[in-house]
């Protein structure tokens, strides 16, 4: 089993009434008046940064960003350059650098990436897993002007690109839709050959599921809705793995959940209920129509979203996330959070139903202060994270989706 945190980096200071001064936390929110101290953004960015490398320190098996734009949610609007400072001040760590990751449609050419991606694996010394995220549609159509329509043949032109660039051995024209480029002819290339280890990031559309099994890449469900939700959207995934004939390797799938790890239950909510509040109703705070505009999503997994009824639920959860109580969050396991013996237990079993290898671990959420963060992150790592390890050792799978010098067991 292999756990990685994963960080958003938002804004952990929103005022009181920002949900009802502003329409959106993600395209629209205005700087000069959300940030009157820019030094304080500066901070966030080195705490996130500190949190990481806590975590990567205390333990995990890996460390993750993400890109996103033009918001107070998650401003890291290039994981690389993030990425790869984070590779460097844990050189001497056997820790991945997971970047879920730089969003494909949002480059121009797409050939940046590969060349950030391999340089940032030399960097590591081979322990980058490259995420390869389509983008959500406030990223991408919004802020970068994509026009839903094309954004995922944007993405699946810009994979094709990079996967060519890291393992050609001849200098080669690529003339596709949206990339021309007469000569491609990367330096450097990436150390692991033939490259590091694909993930598909998600939110349970059918293509993305499709797409990383064609490519046998790792699909990994990025949500806010929890385990219990996300059970109906796995059993999706490894029922249609059924059908393409494709092993039932745990490490082929990923799942992201919220956990905070305090000494009691008691505590625990004492300490979290606000800044879990906060995520919820600030971070969160997005016109529902804006999360898939017209075209964002394809017909076939509008489709099937709508009959199996998950994306149905995934839209009621969200237009009611600010009736939740901290209860509500934590009974519907959207949240886990507790002592380290609830919190070992729920996430057993809900790595158990899944049926995921990698999990990602989000332990900052919404206001959470510095201290506080790293308190979680040393309880989990001490308590919890070896109740984790070898839930799936007694049926000898390999992780093919991890960077091969890291596969075997963490040395802390």
């Amino acid at each position: 089993m292999k756990v990685s945190m994963v960080h958003l980096m938002p804004h952990r200071e929103l005022p009181e009434d920002f949900t009802e001064r502003y329409k959106s936390v993600w395209v629209t929110p205005p700087w000069h008046e959300l940030v009157p101290d820019p030094q304080r953004i500066s901070q966030y960015y080195n705490h996130s940064m500190d949190e990481l490398i806590h975590a990567a320190r205390s333990g995990y098996d890996a460390i993750g960003v993400n890109e996103h734009h033009q918001n107070a949610y998650g401003f890291m609007p290039n994981p690389n350059l993030i990425g790869t400072s984070l590779a460097r001040e844990t050189s001497d760590l056997d820790v991945g650098i997971l970047q879920i990751g730089a969003t494909l449609p949002n480059t121009q050419p797409a050939i940046r990436i590969a060349e950030e991606y391999a340089l940032l694996d030399m960097v590591s010394g081979g322990r980058l897993i490259a995420g390869m995220p389509a983008g959500t549609s406030m990223d991408a159509n919004q802020c970068m002007g994509i026009p839903p329509i094309e954004q995922r043949e944007r993405y699946y032109e810009a994979h094709e690109l990079i996967l060519k660039a890291w393992q050609s051995k001849e200098t080669f024209a690529f003339n596709g839709r949206y990339n021309q480029l007469p000569s491609v002819n990367i330096w450097p290339r990436p150390l692991q050959d033939p490259h590091p280890p694909v993930w598909i990031p998600g939110l349970g559309s059918l293509s993305t599921w499709k797409f990383a099994a064609k490519h046998n890449h790792n699909y990994c469900m990025l949500s806010f809705f929890g385990s219990q939700l996300g059970k109906k959207v796995m059993d999706g995934f490894w029922h249609f793995v059924d059908e393409e004939g494709l092993d039932r390797n745990p490490y082929r799938a990923g799942f992201a959940q919220m956990v905070c790890v305090a000494d009691t239950d008691a505590q625990a909510e004492k300490l979290f209920s606000k800044h879990i509040r906060y995520f919820f109703d600030k971070c969160m705070h997005v016109p529902l129509p804006w999360w898939g505009l017209p075209g964002h999503l394809d017909h076939a997994s509008l489709a099937n979203g709508i009959r199996s009824g998950s994306a149905i639920r995934q839209m009621e959860i969200m237009a009611n996330f600010k009736n939740f109580t901290y209860a509500d969050f934590v009974d519907k396991d959207i949240v886990i959070a507790g002592s380290p013996a609830t919190v070992a237990d729920k996430l057993v079993g809900a790595v158990k139903d899944l049926r995921v290898g990698n999990l990602m671990v989000l332990q900052h959420i919404g206001s959470m202060p510095h201290e506080l963060t790293k308190d979680s992150i040393s309880l989990f790592c001490q308590d919890v994270l070896p109740k984790l390890r070898d839930i799936w050792d007694d049926e000898g799978w390999v992780n093919h989706w991890w960077p091969a010098k890291l596969r075997g067991p963490r040395a802390v």
